[in-house]
């Protein structure tokens, strides 16, 4: 459960504990700040080789931090790796994926100029699976 530190004369944080922000059984986590006074919502991916998301599109951008592995980038239908410290930003309304290229575990802060995750499938706008990324 989610913590609120501090009162209104000092200011008010919340506190948000990672497993609440887990999805599913997996590793991954998602936030979204409007549930908690953000603005900025994230996507903490934490996934195995060959694993990661299909081609997908936001009506903002979004950047990624790769904190730990090797990512294939497919933005726009342009591809590019990126590792550990290098950081990434995609454009609003660009299909765009990633996968785990590397061998060992892929961690990625997926950040969303967003204070709720919007997200369109390319699979569910165009009417056929999403091409290999």
């Amino acid at each position: 459960m989610s913590t609120t530190i501090g009162s209104a004369e000092t200011g008010i944080a919340t506190l948000v504990h990672g497993e609440e922000l887990r999805i599913g059984s997996g590793r991954t986590q998602k936030f979204e700040g409007a549930d908690f006074g953000g603005a900025i919502s994230y996507f903490l991916v934490d996934n195995a080789p060959g694993e990661g998301p299909d081609l997908h599109r936001h009506p903002y951008p979004e950047t990624w931090l790769v904190l730990e592995g090797e990512a294939r980038f497919t933005v726009g239908g342009e591809q590019f790796v990126a590792g550990a410290g290098d950081t990434a930003t995609g454009p609003a309304n660009v299909w765009h994926g990633f996968k785990n290229c590397g061998e060992g575990r892929l961690k990625i802060l997926g950040i969303h100029a967003a204070p709720r995750v919007v997200q369109e499938e390319y699979a569910d706008v165009v009417g056929e699976p999403a091409p290999e990324i």
